[in-house]
């Protein structure tokens, strides 16, 4: 049972990890239009601040993920091996 459910897991993980890679791709075509918009503002303080907070957040949708299945590997593995 519990080797059948690591496989599983294992499984989803990877399925996961592509997913994780499209996500990346999906932050770069996002940051795209945010630096070009900068770039035709001129970067007036303005649009450097919302240019910030802009990539910040797809920084932080892209990042989140990457450490959430680190975690969640490392406590599969410690599941398994106890």
């Amino acid at each position: 049972m519990s080797a059948s459910l690591h496989l599983l897991l294992s499984a989803l993980l990877k399925i996961g990890a592509i997913a994780f890679i499209l996500n990346e791709v999906r932050g770069l075509i996002l940051a795209a239009p945010v630096l070009y918009g900068l770039y035709l503002s001129g970067g007036t303080p303005m649009a450097i601040y919302l240019a910030a907070c802009s990539l910040g957040g797809i920084a932080l949708s892209v990042i989140v993920p990457i450490i959430a299945v680190k975690k969640a590997d490392r406590f599969l593995k410690a599941r398994v091996a106890a």
